[in-house]
């Protein structure tokens, strides 16, 4: 009887979490919040993939790919989308902004 208890207030639970609105096909893409507008919250899957499997830049994308021991410029560019990897294995560490 606990265990029926226990899983129905779990069950009640889960159906209270808020989930967001599903994304129109064809719609227009939602505005990035300021600290994301090279839009790295979206690329966060390339993590701990290999640097072969980066695919090409949007038209009008800015994005820089580097090893994690390369030289880079220290100018700041929030619409540029840096993806960092591994000079070794060549796994990207880092997606973000800059």
């Amino acid at each position: 009887m606990k265990q029926i208890l226990l899983m129905s207030s779990l069950a009640l639970a889960a159906a209270c979490a808020p989930v967001p609105p599903p994304h129109q096909i064809g719609g227009p893409d939602p505005i990035p919040p300021e600290n994301d507008r090279c839009r790295a919250s979206v690329r966060q899957d390339l993590i701990g993939r290999h640097r072969s499997e980066i695919p090409t830049a949007p038209p009008g994308a800015i994005w820089r790919v580097s090893c994690s021991s390369c030289a880079v410029t220290m100018d700041y560019n929030p619409q540029r989308l840096n993806i960092v990897y591994d000079d070794r294995t060549e796994i990207i560490q880092s997606v973000s902004c800059g």
